[in-house]
């Protein structure tokens, strides 16, 4: 089932002016639709709310979640994308004044990703693309997404699930569309995304509730390339799918590991609050 919603209204047309599409000025938040209701919901206005507050877009967010929420119902299961640009404009960087938001919901369906990728674990790609250091917009999931979209057209064997993405130090920061976990010595190891990378709402709940009601201590800090390739157990996370273990990359080989296992336990555990 696809639907589509432009300001509310169930039209396909966007204004050609429309800053996010010649400037991607904006933001986005891909999020789970199960049973009618949106999933870490709460994370998402979150993120949302702090993104638009970094790029000074005006957003009534209380507005937006309910039209998010009637969006969902009739949705039913699958995907929903939320857009949000500066709105329409004219030429030149300089943003309006009295620009209005332009508010995009799409729908489709829950990808299908093999089971073997959460059961035996994915290979990822070693991405030459580097991520670009910018902390104005560190951690932001906004519209400008060139550097996945090149990192991603490196490979097409579908033996790879995801890639790997570094900065230009050669740091390990993320997966192309997804975050990166370590574990070593019984605690997680997450990067630190104040110069680049995107800071996922399942990362957050990873950090802030899985991780906590199992007792595990999460660092989050640079992590270097040869520290990835003798930890122990290695996993990517995203509020679409979860975790997938991770057990090769470059000729580098782990075991999908107890920690991973009882994370992912945790996450397929009923919840009370989507």
């Amino acid at each position: 089932m696809n639907l589509c919603r432009v300001n509310g209204q169930p039209v396909e047309v966007l204004s050609v002016q429309d800053r996010g599409l010649a400037y991607g000025d904006g933001l986005f938040e891909t999020i789970r639709i199960a049973a009618g209701q949106p999933q870490l919901f709460e994370r998402h206005l979150q993120r949302l709310g702090q993104g638009c507050s970094r790029l000074r877009i005006p957003c009534d967010l209380d507005a937006l979640a309910g039209e998010v929420r009637q969006f969902a119902a009739e949705l039913g299961t699958g995907v929903a994308k939320l857009i949000v640009t500066r709105g329409a404009g004219q030429r030149g960087y300089a943003p309006s004044a009295t620009a209005a938001p332009t508010r995009i919901l799409l729908g489709s369906a829950a990808p299908d990703y093999p089971a073997s990728h959460a059961r035996d674990g994915i290979q990822l790609f070693p991405c030459a693309t580097r991520l670009a250091e910018q902390p104005l917009l560190a951690g932001l999931k906004h519209l400008n997404r060139l550097e996945q979209v090149l990192a991603r057209a490196e490979w097409s064997d579908p033996a790879f699930a995801e890639g790997l993405m570094r900065d230009h130090g050669g740091r390990v920061v993320e997966g192309v569309f997804s975050n990166l976990f370590l574990v070593r010595g019984g605690r997680l190891l997450t990067a630190e995304l104040s110069r680049c990378g995107v800071a996922g709402v399942m990362r957050a709940q990873i950090i802030e509730s899985v991780a906590p009601a199992l007792g595990l201590p999460v660092e989050v800090r640079d992590i270097d390339y040869q520290e990835l390739l003798v930890t122990e157990e290695v996993f990517t996370c995203n509020s679409l799918y979860g975790i997938w273990p991770v057990r090769a990359l470059a000729g580098h080989h782990w075991p999908v590991g107890p920690v991973t296992r009882k994370l992912q336990a945790v996450l397929a555990e009923p919840s009370s609050d989507p």
